[in-house]
């Protein structure tokens, strides 16, 4: 009787037109605030192949005690709307329970509506299977590109130590030393247009394409001329280019020539026991399709005992905080004055304090210390 009054009382209220609600292809039932079935739609029945009227909200299929989570008993009690997901005999069902209330406002029921999303859960489960596979690849190739940086160590009486964090597995940033002769090292730092597995392939190409060219020259205008025509000859679209500041130190006479191809996070000279920081400025283009010739200027300086030069990606001086503040250059300067042992440590410190660890773009410092 008090099934028959709570459905009287639905039908009364025009809450459910129950003639159309029988013809939808979605299960549709009503469950009372005993937990009671005291409707359901001719979809859900006929599926089911029993009836269910009378029976609690989980003895509809086959379980014989409450669910874990009780979406209508919740819905029921708070008067929310409440979803979750159910797996019934193989299938799977958003189920959406909402709590009806009577022309007193009080909670009478709450009406279930259960859609099939077996196909969608099926394709994720096969996405996720396949991304598996690609994730696994992507980690190998993450792999492999750590392993094509240098080593960090001592060559010569030079010190090379570096940081390196791509923004996602794969880094569109590269970094390398050189043997050119007994006396010549060639160093550059290179930052690929992008992200991800497109970028760090192109990484890939500079590095081979550097270490067939560099060792037969040691002018770095001549260096980046044949860079530039090799990545030309590759055909690529006009949006895919790359920075690269290189240099060619003699490790006898401590003479530095520098070149920079548009990359535009400038690397800073310093010796810490001098107290001075020199910007090695040079203007040049990135190696792009765009342009048939290039022209660059090559300039010379000379380097001593303790200093050392920190080259880095616009990864690190573009990086924002939550403000939408980029950390800049003169917060580089700072840490450099501040720091007085580990200045690579004190750098990535002090960006990830920046950034909250967020980062948005690849990154890369290389330091370079002269004994």
């Amino acid at each position: 009787m008090e099934k028959q009054n709570t459905i009287d009382q639905l039908k009364k209220m025009g809450i459910l037109n129950f003639d159309i609600v029988d013809s939808i292809a979605d299960w549709v039932r009503v469950v009372d605030i005993k937990n009671n079935i005291i409707y359901a739609n001719k979809s859900m029945i006929q599926e089911l192949d029993e009836d269910i009227i009378g029976k609690k909200c989980f003895e509809s299929y086959c379980n014989n005690k409450p669910c874990h989570i009780c979406i209508t008993d919740r819905s029921i009690k708070t008067g929310q709307v409440i979803q979750k997901e159910e797996e019934i005999d193989g299938k799977y069902y958003s189920v959406k329970s909402s709590p009806v209330r009577n022309d007193d406002g009080d909670i009478i029921a709450a009406v279930e509506v259960f859609r099939d999303v077996t196909r969608e859960r099926k394709l994720e489960k096969e996405l996720i299977e396949k991304n598996k596979g690609i994730r696994l690849d992507l980690f190998f190739s993450k792999k492999i590109q750590s392993k094509m940086l240098p080593k960090r160590g001592i060559y010569d009486n030079m010190k090379l130590d570096y940081i390196y964090q791509p923004s996602n597995v794969l880094s569109g940033d590269m970094f390398d030393i050189i043997r050119l002769d007994d006396k010549h090292w060639g160093i550059y730092i290179c930052d690929v247009s992008g992200h991800g597995i497109a970028a760090s392939l192109m990484t890939m190409f500079v590095r081979q394409s550097m270490l067939s060219i560099a060792p037969e020259k040691l002018s770095p205008i001549e260096v980046i001329k044949d860079l530039h025509s090799k990545f030309k000859d590759l055909g690529l679209d006009y949006d895919k280019y790359f920075t690269m500041f290189y240099v060619v130190i003699n490790t006898e006479t401590m003479k530095m020539k520098y070149i920079n191809a548009g990359h535009n996070a400038t690397p800073l000279l310093f010796n810490n026991e001098a107290w001075s920081i020199i910007m090695l400025e040079n203007n040049g283009y990135p190696i792009m399709r765009i342009f048939d010739e290039v022209n660059y200027e090559e300039k010379e300086i000379s380097l001593f005992k303790n200093d050392a030069i920190l080259f880095y990606t616009d990864g690190i001086t573009e990086a924002k905080n939550r403000d939408g503040e980029q950390f800049g250059i003169d917060r580089i300067k700072q840490i450099i004055i501040d720091s007085d042992h580990d200045l690579l440590l004190a750098l990535e410190t002090e960006l990830d304090k920046f950034t909250w660890g967020e980062k948005n773009d690849d990154l890369a410092a290389m330091l370079i210390e002269i004994m």
